[in-house]
C-alpha cells in the first residue's frame, strides 16, 4: 500500500492545478446569430429528403458551425442519416449511439460545448 500523500509538501499533487492547454483554458464565444458562411453542398451518394436538407442548413448555420470546416461534412451527413432513422423508428441502438457521438463531436450539445470550451455569446439588448 503506498504511503499517503503529504499535503504539506509544496510539490504535492494535492496542490497541483489541472494542466490545461491554451486552446482549452479560454472560452470561445460563438455568435448567437449563427454562422453566416455559405452552406456547403450536401454530399452525393444518396437522395436527401427535404427535411434532411433543412437539417443540413440548420447545422451549418448554427453558432457551432463557425468552428467547423468542410472536413466536418461527413460527420454532419452521418448525423443527419442517423437522426432520420431514429425519428422514423428504424434505428438500432448502435445508430443512436453513433448519433450521440457525432453530435458531441460537432459541439451540438451543451455538454460537448462545455468540453470544447465554447459558449454562445450573449447579445446586447
Amino acid at each position: 500500500m503506498p504511503a499517503p500523500r503529504n499535503v504539506a509538501k509544496p510539490h504535492s499533487r494535492a496542490h497541483r492545478r489541472p494542466v490545461s492547454t491554451g486552446a482549452r483554458s479560454a472560452l470561445v464565444d460563438l455568435p448567437a446569430a449563427g454562422c453566416d458562411l455559405p452552406v456547403p453542398p450536401m454530399p452525393p451518394g444518396r437522395e436527401w429528403t427535404e427535411a434532411e436538407a433543412r437539417r443540413w442548413e440548420e447545422i451549418w448555420q448554427s453558432p457551432q458551425a463557425t468552428q467547423l470546416d468542410d472536413t466536418a461534412r461527413g460527420t454532419v451527413a452521418v448525423l443527419i442519416v442517423y437522426e432520420s432513422a431514429i425519428l422514423a423508428g428504424e434505428a438500432s441502438a448502435w445508430m443512436a449511439q453513433e448519433a450521440r457521438y457525432a453530435s458531441e463531436a460537432l459541439g451540438l450539445t451543451p455538454k460537448a460545448m462545455a468540453a470544447l470550451g465554447w459558449r454562445i455569446a450573449e447579445t446586447a439588448e
